[in-house]
């Protein structure tokens, strides 16, 4: 076997993890948290098929099919034979605008999977969700899975995953497939090409000294790896009459910080000079719905968000972390890699970027 990277850097016991061998489907496999989930799931054994638009091999002992998770017949014709669906394909979009691609993704995109599920009777299928179904732009203080979903609408992103999940849990009942739906929230490690990226252009441009608000408002944050071992727990243990059937389950590091001690903590590691000031809440807020205005008018743009629209800006300013006894108790689950050993790790692996040292040599000739 040979593979192109290594990014689940904390590989699970698969002694733990696997009953037997079985046939696994992971859409979405080729981005960051997709492709951790694929090599996941390889590592223990398991005969991995990944379903990804325009991604790239990485891995000679998993079958990619190249497929668009909206073509609904493609999707059921590829699903057959397998034992279980690792549902993680979705677009991340938290702007105003693109709400019709948005959700024919995310939600056509899960209609389709548990059509196929339907058609091939699967065991099995793990939906990952996102923590954002619950948040309404409030407070969330150690936050449970009693809380009801958002009531009102954040953006095409939360609210196309909210409806996502309740179908998924809800087909759970009706016996065919056994469902759960894993949530995580500000997912982050090596090779991550969304979060830290944004950051660091942030850093780069000199927009990340000042923080956004009193930077005493906490965040959760979840290690890549520890989801992955949450992942592998909860589809294994999904059989009829298992607890975990039909539920959800927040999925974090459990060690809240203010979002900016997080980031800063990131760019100190990488050379970065420290976050200091704070602009108004109010005045971020603003800046960022001009900029989702402008960027509606001119036809709207997937995945070029750099951290600022206005939901974005909510999160800073805003409690929002919860409590993972729910997957302690009924997934057997616990975070093995602590938030200052991911950060490290994420660290290291950034610094192997030539483009990344050349700005640290920058800084420090500077």
């Amino acid at each position: 076997m040979t593979k192109e990277t290594q990014t689940h850097t904390a590989t699970s016991d698969t002694s733990n993890h696997q009953a037997s061998k079985r046939k696994v489907l992971i859409t979405g496999g080729c981005g960051f948290i997709g492709r951790n989930l694929v090599n996941g799931f390889a590592d223990a054994g398991h005969d991995v098929t990944v379903l990804d638009l325009g991604g790239k091999a990485f891995r000679d002992d998993v079958r990619f099919v190249d497929m668009n998770i909206c073509d609904k017949a493609a999707v059921i014709s590829v699903c057959e034979g397998m034992d279980s669906i690792i549902h993680n394909a979705s677009l991340v979009h938290t702007k105003h605008n693109k709400e019709d691609v948005v959700w024919e993704v995310n939600l056509g995109g899960t209609q389709n999977i548990i059509a196929a599920c339907k058609q091939h009777k699967i065991p099995r299928l793990v939906y990952i969700s996102s923590a954002s179904a619950v948040y309404e732009g409030k407070d969330i203080e150690n936050g449970d899975e009693t809380l009801p979903y958002s009531s009102i609408s954040q953006a095409p992103y939360a609210d196309s995953k909210i409806q996502a999940e309740k179908e998924v849990l809800a087909f759970s009942g009706t016996g065919v497939t056994q469902c759960c739906a894993i949530r995580p929230h500000v997912v982050f490690g090596p090779e991550d090409n969304r979060f830290m990226p944004a950051i660091l252009q942030k850093a780069r441009e000199g927009k990340l000294k000042r923080a956004i608000g009193d930077r005493d408002k906490l965040s959760d944050f979840t290690y890549v790896s520890n989801l992955v071992d949450a992942v592998l727990l909860a589809e294994q243990k999904l059989e009829e009459g298992a607890a975990s059937c039909g539920q959800a389950y927040f999925i974090t590091n459990g060690e809240p910080m203010a979002f900016f001690d997080f980031v800063e903590r990131m760019l100190l590691e990488l050379g970065y000079p420290p976050i200091s000031g704070k602009v108004p809440y109010w005045l971020a807020y603003t800046a960022a719905a001009i900029a989702e205005g402008i960027d509606t008018l001119k036809g709207g743009t997937l995945n070029a968000e750099n951290g600022l629209t206005r939901f974005a800006v909510r999160y800073m300013v805003t409690h929002h972390y919860y409590s993972i006894e729910k997957a302690r108790r009924e997934l057997g689950w616990e975070p093995r890699v602590g938030i200052t050993e991911g950060i490290k790790v994420t660290v290291a692996a950034l610094k192997t970027d030539p483009s990344i040292r050349q700005q640290i040599a920058a800084l420090t000739a500077a």
